[in-house]
């Protein structure tokens, strides 16, 4: 799977209606809201757009005919392998009247230019992990985390020591493991999230 490095856009006119596609990295709904309401054009025909997170998906006409805008986009979105992703397709009308066909490949199109435009990374599906430590091995065990490139999301204490969210790579999850259970002499417990999806790194 794919992610933009960045935001990114691209403007076009077809048939005298303006196009401008905006594209950004995103990581929650919330971010999805934020991004519209700085892009989107309350003086437009037109805010129409999709975003992907993870396995969830949504897309909007924002007043076009049902499916000729929003799934389009998404369509792009998803011919790219793209995650963690939000498109928004503005549209200025000009007059002419494009059709359902017509704003089918206007609005998938002028995404996909869009997208083209951004710079992609090639991501690593990770997966999200309760680890529970003792006291005496919070050290260690941070050192090992370290070594395997895992995110720390949530570090708490409780009376039995320190409980963290941990994200990492899903090809090494079962080696951190392994090595956290050697160095605490299975003190350590790591457990998969069961409301985690496999993510983006």
């Amino acid at each position: 799977m794919n992610i933009l490095a960045g935001p990114c856009t691209f403007e076009e006119v077809i048939r005298k209606s303006r196009f401008v596609a905006h594209a950004a990295p995103v990581s929650n709904e919330a971010e999805t809201l934020a991004f519209y309401e700085r892009v989107a054009d309350p003086g437009a025909n037109h805010n129409c757009w999709a975003w992907k997170l993870d396995h969830l998906y949504r897309s909007n006409d924002d007043g076009e005919p049902s499916g000729s805008a929003g799934r389009p986009i998404l369509a792009a979105i998803e011919g790219r392998e793209l995650q963690q992703v939000m498109v928004v397709v503005t549209r200025w009308f000009g007059g002419i009247k494009l059709g359902i066909g017509g704003l089918v490949r206007a609005y998938g199109g002028c995404a996909a230019k869009c997208l083209d435009r951004g710079e992609l990374i090639t991501s690593v599906p990770r997966q999200d992990y309760e680890l529970r430590v003792d006291f005496a091995l919070v050290s260690v065990v941070h050192q090992l985390l370290d070594q395997f490139g895992a995110e720390k999301r949530d570090e708490q204490f409780d009376a039995d020591g320190l409980v963290m969210t941990i994200r990492v790579a899903s090809s090494d999850a079962r080696r951190l493991a392994e090595a956290l259970a050697d160095a605490s002499r299975g003190a350590a417990r790591m457990r998969l999230r069961t409301s985690a999806r496999p993510g983006p790194g």
